[in-house]
């Protein structure tokens, strides 16, 4: 039997997940992560996209986080995530639109227009159709 840690994955609005796990695997701003029982303790900032949990006895599970922060310490995982959603939660249509919207945005700028913010709102619909889509080429959903 692997060895576990305590993991919480919290978002502004609510605790998303809370249990045992093998491992966590994210994307930090410096890449990818894969976080184990015994790990050094770390702090690190997240980009938006999937993160993936090995649950105590093996099952995968996989959420979707639009950026926030990984806190390691020696028996406990905390992910502070702006917005986290379970992966059966997340709306393949609405990330579609919400990314049509933010390309129109930038292609058409007009003279209220906020650069940085339909930036941000493509760079998470991006991750919200790279994360659905990884889970159904992994799951086969």
């Amino acid at each position: 039997m692997a060895m576990t840690v305590h993991c919480d994955i919290v978002s502004a609005e609510k605790e998303i997940f809370s249990g045992l796990v093998e491992l966590v695997v994210a994307t930090g701003s410096l890449g990818d992560l894969g976080i184990a029982f015994g790990h050094a303790p770390l702090l690190t900032e997240l980009v938006p996209g999937p993160i993936r949990l090995i649950l105590q006895g093996g099952t995968e599970e996989v959420y979707y986080i639009s950026g926030g922060f990984l806190e390691v310490q020696p028996n406990q995982i905390k992910v502070l995530a702006d917005t986290a959603l379970r992966a059966e939660d997340m709306n393949e249509a609405a990330a579609k639109e919400a990314k049509k919207k933010a390309e129109e945005a930038l292609t058409n700028q007009s003279s209220e227009f906020n650069y940085s913010r339909a930036a941000i709102q493509l760079a998470e619909a991006d991750a919200q159709l790279r994360t659905l889509h990884a889970i159904r080429k992994k799951f086969g959903k």
